[in-house]
């Protein structure tokens, strides 16, 4: 999925992302100067956070959005571009860190990207991860389909979130082996009044390159807002309705 990030408003906004990482960092315990790959790295955020863990780490991302700001940010870090679906390293690692990017990734391209993460890790290497699972946003996608239905259009979800079951049959088929999974509920809290909005513009925009007029596209973003408040608005408080999946695997 190529989008073009406002890696600016991301971070200032959405920075929620990198801080619920911290916790899965620390499903990482292959010792204090360990080669780890931070894919997907972001802004950078989360790869200074492993470098402080006592970790050798690269942060690898597609978006040159992101990269320039995580070059900027932290200069004393190494960031490399490359694309999740087709990576290769020089030398394999001892782990593999994600968080927050593989159900932007395509069904279809899953196996793939895991074959890359198989290759890159060394012996007994380590893959760490978490992503969306499934029921992730099902409220706010709901309500978009609805919405996008009342003005003619067919919504494409533009995500892939998966069962623990599901996904541990693909990451095994890649050659790893599934020590640790957990699907959880996590309603997480979003900044401001139009925090739903925002949410929106930021994460669900390839849907809306199917809504021709400009108009329809801001009349069915207000519905699906409406829509969400009796449900997801508490205490003058927009929630989005996650739902994660956790991984640990090792390298056969």
């Amino acid at each position: 999925m190529n989008i073009t990030w406002d890696a600016g408003k991301y971070t200032e906004d959405f920075s929620f992302v990198h801080r619920y990482g911290n916790d899965v960092a620390e499903l990482l315990d292959c010792g204090a100067g360990s080669t780890v790959l931070d894919l997907g790295c972001g802004n950078g955020a989360l790869t200074k956070r492993l470098q402080e863990k006592g970790f050798l780490v690269t942060g690898m991302d597609a978006s040159p959005e992101f990269l320039a700001m995580a070059k900027e940010t932290y200069p004393e870090l190494s960031f490399i571009q490359a694309d999740a679906v087709s990576f290769s390293l020089e030398e394999p690692v001892d782990a593999v860190f994600s968080n927050a990017v593989f159900h932007w990734i395509e069904k279809e391209k899953q196996a793939a990207m895991l074959e890359c993460v198989g290759r890159a890790l060394r012996e007994k290497g380590q893959f760490v991860f978490e992503m969306g699972g499934a029921g992730n946003n099902v409220r706010i996608h709901g309500e978009l389909e609805k919405a996008f239905a009342e003005y003619g259009y067919s919504y494409k979800m533009p995500f892939y979130f998966p069962s623990i079951g599901e996904y541990a049959s693909m990451v095994e088929e890649a050659g790893l082996q599934v020590r640790y999974a957990v699907l959880f509920e996590r309603p997480t809290e979003l900044k401001g009044d139009g925090g739903m909005r925002d949410w929106i513009d930021m994460f669900v925009r390839t849907p809306f390159e199917a809504v021709s007029a400009p108009e329809h596209r801001e009349a069915i973003k207000s519905r699906a807002v409406e829509a969400l408040r009796p449900v997801l608005y508490k205490d003058g408080k927009w929630y989005a309705d996650y739902v994660r999946l956790r991984m640990k695997a090792y390298k056969r």
